[in-house]
């Protein structure tokens, strides 16, 4: 058992840009680079460990052999819950809207996605898409698409460095040009687009659209209000800890420290490690150490005992 660097899968979508290259030092030979997934066992684009016993396996088939580096939390598929990424977005996203769990299981064969966003950094100007201003129909939806007015029925947020957004499944979302987020979700790949601003893809073509599914499936009602509001900090000798969200799927806290932060992993759940700025090392209870830094991200095996880290960083801590 031992603590393992990532190596992300790369995703060259459209919208992207090349901040996680230029920024984040990821040697991807991809262009755009628009996500990197940190932390993923899934096969479209699954994690592969750095170094150590397991350099070079992908992290699917080390929690293969290795379940029970999951926890006792996980159930009984046994299986990574969450996804951990990167995204750059130079260009808006589209307009889009993930399932919940039954949904998705049923028609797609996978997990549904409820997610949240970290803004790392963002643009003067950037906002995103949350939801709808209004109560709204199909059919209003439908007619607004065709006529290129759907942006009228939607909620519009201005976003900064530190919001923190919980979008769960069913809302209708856009994460907008200029923002750079990291994302924790379920482990799921299922979008159903909604408007794509009439883009074409590599090859000249629209990218699909999805609009029945998306009916299907996404909260219609109006928006909440999801203005920012204080979060508690709390701080220790060496480092701070902020809980910026709690639901079923996973708990993340952002972590800043200064000199020294210390912490358990316990039998019930793995933790995950997103490095957003600085550097560290971080050892376990039997002196065995990983160096890590700005842009990089840890899996640590569930019942791995006492860690302490050492450095000057900000990170996502993640469990489930």
């Amino acid at each position: 058992m031992e603590i393992m660097k990532l190596i992300p899968a790369g995703k060259d979508y459209i919208w992207g840009g090349t901040r996680l290259r230029d920024e984040f030092g990821k040697k991807c030979g991809l262009t755009p680079l628009a996500e990197t997934w940190e932390c993923s066992v899934h096969p479209d684009g699954p994690s592969i460990v750095a170094e150590g016993a397991f350099a070079g396996r992908t992290l699917s088939e080390v929690l293969k052999v290795h379940p029970e580096y999951l926890g006792t939390k996980v159930g009984e598929k046994k299986e990574l819950p969450i996804l951990v990424k990167f995204i750059d977005a130079k260009e808006d996203l589209s307009i889009q809207v993930h399932p919940d769990d039954e949904y998705a299981r049923l028609h797609e064969g996978q997990n549904g996605k409820t997610e949240l966003w970290y803004v790392m950094d963002a643009a003067r100007d950037a906002g995103l898409i949350y939801g709808f201003a209004h109560p709204v129909t199909a059919e209003i939806l439908e007619k607004a698409i065709a006529e290129g007015t759907l942006d009228k029925h939607l909620q519009k947020v201005k976003v900064k460095k530190g919001d923190v957004y919980y979008v769960p499944a069913g809302t209708v979302h856009g994460i907008g040009a200029g923002t750079l987020i990291a994302e924790i979700q379920e482990s799921s790949n299922v979008t159903y687009r909604v408007f794509d601003y009439n883009r074409l893809d590599q090859y000249g073509n629209p990218r699909p659209l999805h609009f029945e599914k998306a009916v299907d499936v996404m909260d219609r009602s109006v928006a909440p209000d999801i203005r920012q509001k204080s979060r508690l900090v709390h701080y220790y000798p060496g480092c701070s800890r902020e809980l910026i969200c709690r639901c079923q799927y996973f708990e993340v806290e952002k972590v800043r420290v200064r000199k020294e932060f210390s912490f358990s992993v316990r039998e019930e759940s793995f933790q995950v490690l997103l490095c957003m700025d600085g550097n560290g090392i971080l050892s376990d209870m039997f002196d065995r150490s990983v160096d890590f830094a700005k842009g990089e991200c840890l899996f640590i095996p569930a019942d791995i005992g006492r860690c302490s880290l050492i450095g000057n960083a900000e990170l996502l801590k993640v469990r489930c």
